[in-house]
């Protein structure tokens, strides 16, 4: 049966205090977030004996890490820049064979820059794929030769953000080092939302192979307000992916609270992939538990 885990991100509190409230809310599985109250794992800070004190602490509240983190704009348009974020995603990279999982995370950019999310008209052109191509392509052999995989993670106002986009970059790079993070919400926009099943159908028929994780939130017609939408989720220093929640025609809101087919996208998913950890995300600590509770409802209607 798929294993139910959640981002560490959301617990914003020392490394033990993290472990122990997700363990007594009784998930079996994290994907982790490169932030506690008392660890320092900021860019430069990373050692193997931090990185194994995270992974022991998280192990003995029964709570193994299946999933890294990494999320960054790997192909910001202001060269320095992007050898910043590029440099410490490597060093997590590097430093995933400490952490417990070998998979490590990040969405594939956008040459925007004022916000890691919001469209710009280079990221559809072919010299704006053939540069994250060649991003991606790097960050795939740095995983494979630390032992790791790159795990490419959707977003439809990124470089690589349709099924049909996915699907290219996966044949452009054809790397044992990399895999995908399957979100089936960041495929919608206000085109295709009404065609879910169909674009849920499609998702799995040409990409089931390469899934490695699977995410929980939810999507929904944003209504009146169609600005980058972000949530107080009670951390002032939340990472900014923990508080995104859509931007212009649709909302991402966390599991149960929007339109997403949940008993398909499941079903689909547990085809080839019946064990796979299943991550909720896009909410706040107050909301976990009925998260939690509708998540465990739809894997338990289906029989997953």
């Amino acid at each position: 049966m798929m294993q139910v885990g959640i981002f560490t991100g959301y617990f914003p509190y020392s490394l033990e205090e993290t472990a122990r409230r997700i363990r007594a809310l009784d998930f079996n599985t994290v994907q982790l977030d490169m932030h506690f109250k008392d660890v320092d794992v900021s860019p430069g800070q990373i050692t193997p004996d931090k990185c194994r004190l995270i992974r022991d602490t998280f192990r003995d509240h029964n709570l193994p890490i299946c999933c890294i983190s990494g999320y960054t704009n790997i192909i910001h348009p202001d060269q320095a820049e992007r050898e910043r974020r590029l440099g410490y995603l490597k060093e997590i990279i590097r430093h995933a064979q400490y952490l417990g999982s070998p998979y490590v995370i990040s969405e594939t950019g956008t040459y925007n820059t004022e916000s890691d999310w919001v469209h710009d008209d280079r990221n559809k052109t072919e010299e704006g794929f053939e540069t994250c191509r060649a991003v991606i392509a790097d960050l795939a052999q740095t995983a494979y030769d630390h032992g790791a995989t790159f795990l490419l993670e959707t977003y439809v106002n990124n470089v690589v953000g349709s099924v049909e986009e996915t699907v290219k970059m996966f044949a452009a790079v054809d790397h044992p080092g990399l895999g995908l993070l399957m979100d089936p919400t960041n495929y919608f926009e206000a085109h295709n939302i009404d065609r879910m099943d169909a674009i849920l159908n499609q998702v799995f028929d040409t990409l089931s192979d390469k899934i490695r994780i699977a995410h929980a939130k939810d999507v929904k017609r944003s209504g009146s307000d169609k600005s980058e939408k972000h949530a107080d989720i009670g951390d002032e220093d939340a990472m900014e992916s923990h508080t995104f929640r859509g931007v212009g025609e649709i909302e991402l809101p966390a599991p149960g609270l929007g339109s997403l087919n949940y008993d398909l996208y499941l079903k689909r998913l547990a085809r080839k992939h019946p064990n796979i950890p299943m991550i909720i995300e896009h909410l706040d600590e107050s909301d976990v538990p009925r998260a939690k509770t509708f998540l465990d409802g739809r894997l338990r209607a289906n029989g997953l």
